[in-house]
């Protein structure tokens, strides 16, 4: 049942309490951002792993996951506060329970972009590694002791390059690993958040369906009652019309009366 249904069947508006308002009013706006925000961090995550993919995309899944896991807290705190509130009408219990699930969503979509990005950083950092040990070998010198000699300075020369290159790539890969420790630990945190939600959800999952089956049953009723009250009014208008023929009648039969006395 959509909300727009619920609102025209529900009686009444919200009781006069505006920090629910606009702890709802805030919460809706920060999913919208969320919901957003998954859907920029699920383009940059598909370009991952691919000859598109770059330390300046790498920093902005980063930062992207950063800003999003904040924002789950955020809403997550406030779904837990949108709990306290009693005495509500059925309006504002299934608003209560629409921004919960809402929620329950958007961070599901969210730890499915976190465990992508992990799969792929973990795959990046171990070809990167085996493309390390693969670099690492060594040669035999032979020849002169001169030739011996120059050689052996081409070679360290190309080792000291080759090991500043090694050393950039170490970094590189030190950073992933970093990162990949970082989504870990975020994952594992709002695996919390996400069970304490699904219980919000689940609780709350009675109440939305016995409002829905009250309206339901509401709109029963007055289908019931609309179609009562138009057979009544043809009733009615049946009745009426076989009232006007017989007087018609009547006055036909009256007519040939009088005519006839009149005529004798």
């Amino acid at each position: 049942m959509s909300y727009d249904q619920l609102s025209n069947l529900e009686s009444g508006g919200y009781s006069d309490n505006p920090g629910f308002q606009q702890l709802q009013y805030d919460l809706k706006s920060k999913l919208q951002s969320l919901l957003s925000g998954n859907r920029k961090l699920a383009n940059d995550v598909n370009v991952l792993g691919t000859k598109k993919d770059t330390p300046r995309l790498r920093e902005r899944v980063h930062n992207s996951m950063e800003k999003s896991r904040e924002m789950c807290r955020e809403i997550g705190e406030g779904v837990k506060r949108l709990q306290t509130w009693e005495d509500l009408t059925k309006q504002q219990k299934y608003e209560q329970t629409k921004i919960s699930s809402d929620f329950q969503t958007a961070l599901q979509d969210f730890q499915s972009l976190q465990r992508r990005a992990l799969e792929k950083e973990k795959a990046s950092v171990t070809a990167a590694r085996a493309a390390q040990e693969g670099d690492f070998g060594g040669s035999e010198a032979s020849g002169a002791p001169l030739e011996q000699l120059q050689q052996q300075q081409q070679v360290q020369q190309s080792q000291l390059a080759d090991q500043n290159e090694v050393d950039f790539q170490e970094a590189l890969i030190i950073e992933r690993e970093e990162e990949i420790r970082n989504i870990e630990q975020g994952v594992g945190d709002l695996n919390v958040l996400f069970r304490q939600v699904a219980q919000i959800v689940g609780e709350q999952g009675e109440t939305l369906n016995t409002i829905s089956d009250n309206v339901e049953n509401t709109r029963t009723d007055t289908r019931a009652a609309d179609m009562e009250t138009r057979q009544a009014a043809r009733y009615q208008k049946a009745a009426r019309n076989k009232g006007c023929c017989l007087m018609l009648i009547m006055a036909v039969i009256l007519t040939i009366v009088l005519l006839a006395i009149f005529l004798d």
